[in-house]
């Protein structure tokens, strides 16, 4: 089990929590959402994503792909928790990372 400040993640079942509520994420959306917690604070290229998550070379159109899943992802993670300290940012033409903001 993964404790993250605001959110719960059990790999082993492929559950996220928050507040004790489930949020309902499809399979590459998890897999996507372990894949940068696990990497907290490092940019993940487009291509090291896809490879990890869809375990194929990439061909060149993954960007899209890779982008529509963190879409779909933020819009989970943040409705469910509006002001959690957490962040997937964007590193344009690169890939993503998975930041914890520190307490104020």
């Amino acid at each position: 089990m993964l404790f993250l400040p605001g959110l719960e993640i059990y790999p082993g079942k492929r559950k996220v929590f928050r507040d004790r509520q489930e949020i309902q994420l499809t399979v590459k959306e998890y897999e996507i959402l372990l894949l940068l917690t696990a990497n907290t604070g490092h940019v993940l290229t487009y291509s090291q994503i896809y490879e990890k998550v869809w375990g194929d070379f990439p061909s060149g159109n993954e960007n899209n792909t890779i982008g529509f899943h963190i879409c779909n992802l933020r819009e989970k993670l943040y409705q469910a928790a509006p002001n959690a300290p957490f962040t997937i940012r964007s590193v344009r033409e690169v890939g993503y990372c998975f930041e914890i903001q520190a307490e104020k």
